[in-house]
């Protein structure tokens, strides 16, 4: 009788799967640290805090170990259409907000300029 040989699992933080994903966390809250001091447009710190959220949440599956509990579900998926779901609701409540302080719109000619005439 063949014995087969046993696989030990290391923790997800312990593994060269978990360093690299912690590392890549570190990295990009860092850049949106940087771009947050330095003023940087406003779609940089968003795309930087978007992907520094989907980077947590994995983190956190993976330490839940919710990839081995839910065969069925592919999680990704969800966690990815919710996480869209929020951030599209969010951001149509700020353009509507956007759009009711300033209706006009950013191109709005000043009487200013054409008071010469």
């Amino acid at each position: 009788m063949e014995s087969k040989p046993q696989v030990v699992e290391r923790p997800f933080c312990w593994s060269v799967k978990g360093l690299v994903k912690i590392l890549r966390m570190v990295v990009t809250v860092a850049s949106m640290t940087f771009f947050i001091i330095a003023q940087a447009p406003e779609p940089y710190i968003v795309i930087t805090g978007f992907e520094s959220t989907v980077v947590f949440f994995f983190i956190a599956l993976y330490i839940c170990r919710l990839d081995k509990m839910m065969r069925w579900l592919f999680w990704p998926l969800l966690v990815f259409g919710l996480l869209t779901t929020v951030c599209a609701i969010a951001d149509s409540a700020l353009m509507c907000r956007k759009l009711l302080f300033n209706p006009s719109g950013p191109y709005l000619k000043s009487s200013a300029t054409h008071s010469g005439e």
